[in-house]
């Protein structure tokens, strides 16, 4: 093997947390010499992916699951105002890549739809009023409209009220300010940036077969899948966004962060709707409250897309069990990620979470009419001969050691980092591509503090 080339930043995964740290840095020092590998051969094709993808545009404005109900009936809104926050920093920094010209019309990857809550039956009535006067005090959220007409809650999702019993009462909130981005598109678009400016290379169909220290840099050991040649770069930073493979890859690296994390892949499937007739009566993003047992991604919803320039309409998410990483992973990826360090807290994980297991075979063992009789509870009138099944992508939960042998199954974002700053990774998922520019300023806060310190003096100064 030739010698490695020398690159100031590696990038493992094409999609939209490597897009937006690459953007940021380049941002930050246009000098920086950076690499992307990506084992497929096109960016953001796995959980960035506009079929793989939510696509919300998590800013906890409907998302009932980010907004937990307390014994006293009181409702914590914490996360969906942090989430709020850090989506409008996502805008504010797509916005200036449109302006700045380094990104297409925003129009190519965000669009206008808006976000709603939709609950049915007293219980659930109370608690989204109550949920609605904690986060209207919010300047992130004043302009959250809140019904429990029947008739206006028709003007605003008419599929959803469509041979709905009205005796039962319905409550709804409505963000009309909400969006729907595809983070597929934008991923490329900044990659593509990033390539004109000659910042980073992108290299596609590259798969990384080895990490290891090589002095204070990383080498990094890659194979080209499409002729089998190999090939070594060193890097005096690594970042590890790899979707659920990110966790193995993180593990070669030694450093004592990554010991006792584990992964709990759960696969995604949708309904999604066939008819355009259907489709053009239904504009919003609706979510609901999950199922008892349900794990926090699996909050169903009916979901105005626009992919390719087309109107789609989803419905799911249809959570199910696969020992899979990703769509093009392997059977064998949880096996492979199971080690000495990480071995006691997933049993306990596994042991303590028999009822999520069974949930997420039942799901993956529905059957066309089961997932349609779910999906009439959001559009009464639906036929099952408009909706087919797709799957869409997985999601690696995390599993974390909680210091006493056992383990804790969470359901999020976390960043890892070596104590010398070295090497990054990002583990979990939802909210995910939503909050990138949040996370990833916070990683190059911890992973480049003297440097983050110099160039952003005259940025925060100003703000």
């Amino acid at each position: 093997m030739s010698d490695a080339r020398d690159v100031d930043v590696a990038l493992v995964g094409a999609g939209v947390m490597s897009a937006t740290l690459g953007t940021i840095l380049r941002m930050l020092d246009p000098r920086l010499r950076m690499v992307v590998f990506e084992r497929l051969d096109r960016a953001a094709a796995e959980s960035s992916d506009a079929w793989n993808n939510a696509g919300t545009g998590h800013a906890g404005y409907c998302e009932l699951n980010y907004t937990p109900q307390r014994a006293d009936g009181t409702v914590e809104c914490g996360k969906a105002l942090d989430i709020a926050a850090q989506f409008a920093l996502s805008l504010e920094l797509w916005r200036a890549l449109v302006e700045r010209g380094e990104l297409p019309a925003a129009a190519s990857f965000v669009r206008a739809v808006p976000h709603l809550s939709f609950v049915q039956g007293h219980e659930d009535v109370a608690f989204l009023r109550a949920r609605h006067a904690a986060l209207v005090g919010s300047p992130l959220f004043a302009a959250l409209e809140w019904s429990e007409d029947p008739a206006q809650i028709a003007e605003w999702i008419p599929l959803v009220m469509d041979g709905r019993d009205r005796a039962l009462p319905v409550a709804a909130t409505r963000m009309a300010a909400g969006t729907d981005v595809n983070f597929g598109a934008l991923t490329r678009g900044m990659i593509a940036a990033l390539e004109r400016a000659g910042a980073a290379e992108l290299c596609l169909s590259h798969e990384v077969t080895g990490i290891a220290r090589d002095g204070a840099a990383w080498r990094v050991e890659v194979r080209d899948l499409t002729n089998d040649a190999e090939r070594s770069v060193r890097a005096r930073f690594l970042f590890i966004g790899a979707g659920g493979y990110t966790l193995p890859l993180l593990e070669q690296t030694g450093i004592p962060e990554a010991r006792g994390y584990g992964a709990f892949p759960v696969s995604g499937q949708w309904l999604r709707c066939t008819d355009p007739a259907v489709i053009a009566r239904h504009h919003a993003k609706v979510y609901g409250r999950a199922e008892v047992g349900a794990p926090p991604m699996s909050v169903p919803h009916l979901d105005s897309r626009f992919i390719e320039g087309e109107r789609a309409l989803l419905f799911g998410p249809y959570a199910g069990i696969t020992t899979r990483f990703l769509k093009e992973g392997s059977p064998l990826d949880l096996l492979r990620s199971i080690g000495i360090d990480n071995v006691l807290p997933v049993l306990s994980v596994g042991i303590e979470n028999v009822e999520l297991t069974r949930y997420l075979v039942g799901q993956a063992l529905l059957s066309h009419q089961e997932r349609v009789a779910l999906l009439r509870r959001y559009c009464p009138t639906a036929a099952a001969d408009d909706w087919e099944h797709v799957v869409a992508g997985l999601r690696v939960q995390i599993i974390k050691s909680d210091g006493h042998g056992g383990g804790e199954l969470k359901f999020g974002t976390e960043v890892v980092t070596s104590a010398d700053g070295t090497v990054a990774a990002l583990l979990g998922a939802s909210p995910g591509a939503s909050t990138a520019a949040a996370i990833m300023l916070e990683l190059i806060e911890r992973c480049f503090p003297g440097r983050w310190a110099n160039m952003t003096r005259p940025w925060r100064a100003a703000r």
